[in-house]
C-alpha cells in the first residue's frame, strides 16, 4: 500500500517533488524502507510499458515523463486542436507575465488555486521558461514568460502589455467583445 500511495504523493506534488525525509514523515517509515520504496517504485516505472518514470532532481524524486516518447509529446503540443489556452491558462501566463520573474507559489497565492500543471502546460508549450531560482527559504524556481509568449500575443515586449492600473480602471460598461485578453470583466464591489 506505500507504494501506491507514494505514487500518488509524486503525482500531487508535480515538478516540486518529494526528499526522502519527506517521503519518511508523510508515510511514517524509516530511512531505510522508504529508500527501499522509493527504489522498488522507481524500478517499476523502468517497464517498456510504462509512459512515466521516477528521476532525481535537484535533490528530489520527482515523476517525469520519459525522454524516448518526447516526439509524441512535441505533436500533441503542436496539434492545433490542443494549441489552444484554457481561461485557467491564460490567467496564469497573465499573472506570469505582469508579475515576472514569479515563483509557482506566488503564482497559486494570487489565483487561490494550484497551478502546478498548468504551469508545467505553458512550459511545455514554450509559453514560459524556469529563469532561475528565487532567494527565499526553499529556493523555488522563478518563470518568466519567453519569446515564444510575445509572438503568439503579437506583442514586441511584456512593456506593450496593457497598464495594469488602466485594465482595474475599466468598468464592465466599457468592455466589448473585442477586449484584449488582460482586461477584467469584473470590478471589485466595495462593502458596505
Amino acid at each position: 500500500m506505500n507504494k501506491a500511495v507514494l505514487e500518488g504523493l509524486l503525482f500531487v506534488v508535480g515538478e516540486d517533488g518529494l526528499t526522502l525525509d519527506q517521503i519518511e514523515d508523510v508515510l511514517e517509515i524509516g530511512e531505510e524502507e522508504s529508500h527501499n520504496l522509493i527504489m522498488e517504485l522507481k524500478k517499476d516505472y523502468e517497464d517498456d510499458s510504462r509512459g512515466l518514470r521516477i528521476d532525481f532532481l535537484g535533490n528530489r524524486f520527482k515523476l517525469t515523463t520519459k525522454f524516448e516518447h518526447k516526439k509524441y509529446y512535441q505533436k500533441l503540443i503542436e496539434n492545433p486542436e490542443t494549441n489552444t489556452l484554457s481561461q485557467a491558462a491564460l490567467e496564469t501566463l497573465a499573472i506570469i507575465a505582469y508579475n515576472e520573474p514569479i515563483t509557482r507559489v506566488q503564482v497559486d497565492a494570487i489565483r487561490g488555486v494550484g497551478s502546478t500543471s498548468i504551469i508545467r502546460k505553458l512550459v511545455a508549450k514554450g509559453f514560459i521558461k524556469e529563469s532561475g531560482r528565487s532567494d527565499i527559504p526553499g529556493r523555488p524556481i522563478l518563470y518568466e514568460t519567453t519569446n515564444e509568449f510575445l509572438d503568439y500575443f503579437g506583442l514586441s515586449s511584456v512593456e506593450d502589455l496593457p497598464n495594469i492600473e488602466d485594465i482595474i480602471e475599466t468598468s464592465p460598461e466599457e468592455v466589448d467583445d473585442n477586449t484584449d485578453l488582460y482586461t477584467s470583466r469584473y470590478e471589485e464591489v466595495e462593502e458596505s
